[in-house]
């Protein structure tokens, strides 16, 4: 495999197949671990409260209104309710009025990579969050209200395809655990994990799961499902994981190759 620049987080530049699927894995999990722990964060404290800015260089201030924009687009879509331009200009710090372009524009780019949802205009100056992905109820998979998780599956489908097209149940939780998700513990954004995994996801088809032959006591693998394959492709999973680590995606399509060969 070619040498490779290292990442976002510090992927090394040439491995062993086990190690490179290992180490993007890893990475991969951390990174959108770390984005989802921020916002967890801010969330715990109140959806629409902003940390003081003193002292605050205007950069600075600006990536505090990334968050917190991202935030409350989320914390809109979670209650069901319509984003609009005026709203988000009402609660932009007055100082980076005029940098809303910049904001919005960084905050959707964010929430699209680690989301896999689209900040739609739905009418003028009106937007919402459109998943990537055709879960149920706009990607939040169950009824009522709840946050996107089709980021979620996109890094699911990612991991199980660079294990070699099949992952154990095993594999998915140290992978998940990486990224402060844990089975039976209710996640903020995606729910009981656990659940949404063995039973949503292969209710919809977005995972096939299968007893590993011969296994006592039994032990189940995942692979992709049919609705994985009619929604989405390997090269877009791939680029899912390349852009949450700012990585070229023949980086992780070198990795793919390689541990089918194994």
């Amino acid at each position: 495999m070619a040498p490779i620049n290292e990442g976002l987080f510090g992927v090394p530049s040439t491995f062993s197949s086990d190690e490179a699927v290992s180490a993007a894995l890893s990475t991969a999990a951390i990174a959108l671990g770390i984005s989802g722990s921020n916002l967890q964060e801010e969330f715990q404290e109140s959806p629409f409260e902003k940390p003081s800015c003193s002292e605050l260089s205007h950069l600075d201030l600006i990536s505090r209104e990334v968050r917190f924009l991202e935030k409350f687009i989320l914390s809109k879509f979670n209650m069901k309710k319509l984003t609009t331009k005026e709203e988000m200009l009402t609660n932009i710090d007055p100082d980076c009025q005029n940098d809303f372009d910049e904001i919005f524009r960084k905050s959707c780019e964010h929430l699209s990579a680690v989301f896999a949802v689209e900040v739609r205009e739905v009418s003028q100056d009106t937007f919402n969050l459109v998943s990537k992905l055709k879960l149920p109820n706009n990607g939040r998979v169950r009824p009522g209200r709840g946050y996107p998780k089709a980021g979620f599956v996109m890094n699911v489908l990612g991991m199980i395809l660079l294990r070699g097209n099949v992952a154990t149940e095993e594999d998915i939780w140290k992978f998940l655990k990486l990224m402060q998700v844990y089975p039976g513990k209710k996640h903020y954004a995606f729910g009981e994990p656990k659940k949404l995994i063995t039973q949503d996801l292969v209710r919809l088809k977005y995972l096939e799961c299968r007893q590993v032959p011969n296994s006592e006591p039994p032990c189940y693998e995942f692979l992709w499902g049919p609705q994985a394959y009619a929604e989405t492709t390997e090269m877009e999973v791939l680029n899912f994981l390349a852009k949450i680590n700012e990585l070229a995606p023949s980086f992780f399509a070198s990795i793919c190759e390689d541990s089918l060969d194994y």
